[in-house]
This record gives C-alpha cells, structure tokens and sequence, in this order.
C-alpha cells in the first residue's frame, strides 16, 4: 500500500518504522519540509525493512490509500478540512489524543471524540479510522514492550476501512484489535487519557508502556 504520513514528528517515526516494515511505500510530508526530509534521511540510514521512503509535499495526500495524521488534534481536525475532496474514498487515520496539557481531562465535549469531530471536518466520502492512538512513538519503534507485541486498537464505520488497517498493523508485526464503529474512539481516547496520566506520575513507566488485552487459552 502506499502510505502517506503527515507530521515528521515522533508517532511518525515509529508508524513509517512499522510501515517500512511491512513492505510498504511510504512518503512524509510536514509543514516544515526540512523535518521530513531530515526523518527520511533517519530512516533510511537505519533500513527498516523492505518498505520504500520518500520526503514530498502535500500532493503525497492524492496519491495515498492511507493518510496518518501524526499531528495534534486541532491541526488534524484543519487538515481533514482543507484537504477537502483530496481524501474523498480514502481511509484517513486519526491518531491523536484530544487531552489537556496537565493530562487531566479530554478537550472534546462529552458524547464526542477527536476521531468524530475529524470525521465531521472532513467530506462524507472520506473513510476516517482511529488508530495507533494507544500505542507511544518509543514502542511503535520497538514493536513490543518486554517480549510482548503491541495491540493497535482500531475504531471507524467502514468496516473495509479498517480491515485496510489492520493489514498495515499485522504486516508490520503488530496484533490489529477491532472495537468496531468510530464512536468507539471515545473509549479509546478516554483511556488512552489515564495511561498518559500514569506515564508521569512517581513511579511512571517512561512512556515506555502498553495497553494490551490478554486472552485465557
């Protein structure tokens, strides 16, 4: 699949680490074109895998099968809507994490979610996922924690839109968890909220830590 990633921070070095890593074709793309050009040249040099890597502008967007937008949710939320028809019959991934700086609460209203309200800036005929929203830039790099593969929790109302996703997640050696509609995203942000809150508490975890569903034999 082509894949095309816009931010070249952080979460999108580990999921175009993923990506490489199951043999797909991946461009970055950023407001700064010098960072994503700088993450291509990272990349490149530490030969994640068979995928390929490129650095272009925003024209990526058009050629894609799956836009990430490793950004914040309000710059995720701008570009769904100025992308405009560009993401019409895409799957588009939200992966952010709608939270306040004090990792107290969640900034969008209650009965909603980034996921949702990025699904309403964008056109109907866009295909948005939420994805990748649960899993930290250190452990998407990795793809485990202590020996153990991480869980992709995946959310959206197109059932084919999240089977393109879990393909991604399984070809690049992750376990693909499917919660089924996109108002689920609500869930998935709301504890994605308390494991970001334990990362900084005494004796957190580094940002080091999983959520994992572990199933009896």
């Amino acid at each position: 699949m082509q894949i095309t990633i816009v931010g070249a921070g952080n979460m999108a070095r580990g999921i175009a680490t993923r990506a490489l890593e199951g043999g797909h074709a991946v461009t970055i793309t950023a407001k700064d074109p010098g960072k994503a050009v700088g993450l291509v040249d990272e990349l490149r040099m530490r030969d994640h895998g068979p995928g390929r890597i490129g650095a272009a502008d925003d024209s990526a967007v058009d050629t894609a099968d799956i836009v990430v937008l490793a950004v914040p949710f309000d710059a995720a939320k701008q570009l769904a809507a100025s992308y405009g028809v560009r993401l019409n019959g895409k799957v588009l991934v939200d992966i952010s994490n709608p939270v306040d700086a004090s990792l107290d609460a969640l900034v969008v209203t209650p009965g909603s979610s980034a996921a949702e309200q990025i699904a309403g800036a964008a056109t109907p005929q866009t295909r948005v996922v939420k994805a990748f929203n649960t899993t930290f830039a250190a452990t998407l790099v990795a793809g485990q924690v202590a020996d153990t593969t991480l869980d992709v929790f995946i959310a959206g109302d197109d059932q084919d839109a999240r089977k393109q996703v879990a393909d991604l997640v399984t070809s690049g050696g992750l376990n693909p968890v499917d919660v089924g509609a996109l108002k689920h995203a609500r869930e998935l942000e709301g504890f994605q909220l308390l494991h970001m809150a334990l990362q900084i508490r005494e004796g957190g975890h580094g940002w080091a830590s999983t959520i994992k569903i572990v199933a009896a034999p």
